[in-house]
């Protein structure tokens, strides 16, 4: 009987993998597939080239983004939204959740309801976004200060080192040409991508202000029409 348990558990926890793989490539397919209405080569499609890169870095099979890039003549990519909703969470943070959808009837209520079964709420169009600046964002390997002068040669508005790794932080219009001219130099770029960065981030030191926050956040990371959740929320190590 504890065989047959053990690979009851070990078949279940193989389908919850495969659910969340599975769901990652939906979301990553709805970003090639909206990135391909600028153009389906990404040799000339920036947007494209880095949602391609995005989706290879989460080991998406080639024909499932081939698939996406195809769905740009279907009538389905068509229909696709980028939507940005606003809200607040627990401790009084500010929320930005960005999605991609074919039914927006669909997709604010299931944000609206991850949102207050964590303790948070959704807000009016405007009311939160004016505290975030949309940025790009580069992540590379690597460290030293050698590293971020050559980051600060390529455009980049700004690079922090963190854990064995360098974020640079570009303008909205620079972000593919600062990403391009790092990958020419050698440099490993393991994503670069938009983000609304927080102009004064909110300290949240309470745990359990903390852990409320995350549940909120992967909740609405689990959504399938969500693509990324933003705050200005500052957890403290502590």
């Amino acid at each position: 009987m504890s065989g047959h348990s053990k690979w009851a558990t070990t078949h279940r926890q193989k389908a919850i993998v495969d659910a969340k793989r599975g769901a990652i490539f939906t979301k990553l397919g709805n970003q090639i597939a909206i990135a391909a209405r600028g153009g389906t080569d990404p040799a000339l499609n920036s947007s494209l080239a880095m949602a391609i890169e995005k989706a290879k870095a989460a080991n998406m099979p080639s024909a499932n983004i081939q698939r996406a890039i195809d769905r740009v003549a279907d009538k389905s990519a068509a229909a696709l939204e980028e939507i940005a909703y606003e809200g607040y969470g627990p401790g009084g943070v500010g929320v930005i959740i960005e999605t991609a959808t074919d039914n927006r009837n669909r997709t604010l209520p299931e944000v609206k309801t991850a949102l207050v079964k964590n303790g948070g709420r959704i807000a009016d169009a405007g009311s939160v976004m004016f505290q975030f600046t949309r940025k790009g964002v580069i992540t590379i390997e690597g460290s030293g200060e050698d590293l971020l002068l050559a980051v600060l040669d390529a455009g980049a508005e700004d690079a922090v080192e963190e854990d064995g790794e360098i974020i640079v932080y570009t303008e909205l219009k620079d972000l593919a040409s600062v990403r391009n001219k790092l990958a020419e130099q050698g440099l490993k770029v393991k994503d670069a991508e938009l983000r609304y960065i927080a102009n004064t981030p909110i300290e949240i030191a309470d745990m359990e202000t903390a852990q409320k926050l995350m549940k909120m956040i992967d909740a609405l990371d689990d959504l399938d029409d969500v693509v990324n959740v933003h705050t200005n929320a500052d957890i403290t190590a502590e």
